[in-house]
């Protein structure tokens, strides 16, 4: 398990649930984004089949959360909106180094830096709910999130030595660690 430099403050938690519409449907969007981003991986290594078939599984149950968040938006009279930037995954991309070996391993590294963020804040939501059905849904996706970040740190000392992973995972930790301090508190997952 990755761990994470800083803890997302109280103030987010609180300013989720004060606008919980904007937050589901934010949420959404990064589900849909995920479904994406697994599959490019499948687009980018087709030849690493351990790699294809961890993201075809991982696109799966994006999928899957992605219905079960658009029923919910649904559900309270709600519609999806176009995509808007999300300041953090592209503030994390941004610290891409480039080349076929560094942009691999960058790429896993941060995709599961994001689970590890993505656990950490749907736990938070999970803990503050009431309980009943969404409650138990984001105790689920947390514990998603946090197999996700599992497996993209363990794909990554598959195709890395284990020294070079640990320091590169360092580095990208404390990269998020700044970039989230530097990021406004809103009621979006990122």
């Amino acid at each position: 398990m990755l761990k994470l430099r800083t803890a997302t403050p109280e103030e987010w938690v609180r300013t989720c649930l004060a606008d919980f519409d904007t937050f589901l449907i934010d949420h959404a969007a990064c589900e849909r984004k995920a479904v994406f981003t697994a599959l490019s991986f499948t687009a980018h290594y087709p030849d690493k089949d351990e790699l294809v078939h961890a993201m075809l599984e991982i696109a799966d149950e994006e999928l899957q959360h992605f219905h079960d968040v658009f029923a919910i938006v649904l559900a309270r009279g709600l519609s999806l909106v176009p995509d808007e930037k999300d300041a953090y995954v592209n503030g994390l991309r941004a610290r891409v180094k480039h080349g076929a070996d560094h942009y691999f391993i960058d790429r896993l590294l941060i995709f599961g830096i994001i689970e590890a963020r993505g656990c950490e804040r749907f736990g938070l939501i999970y803990r503050a709910l009431d309980p009943g059905p969404l409650k138990d849904f984001y105790r689920d996706i947390a514990g998603s999130e946090g197999r996700h970040q599992d497996l993209f740190y363990n794909l990554a000392l598959r195709y890395f030595p284990a020294d070079r992973v640990q320091q590169r995972t360092e580095e990208l930790l404390d990269d998020e660690a700044t970039l989230l301090a530097s990021l406004p508190i809103r009621p979006i997952v990122h």
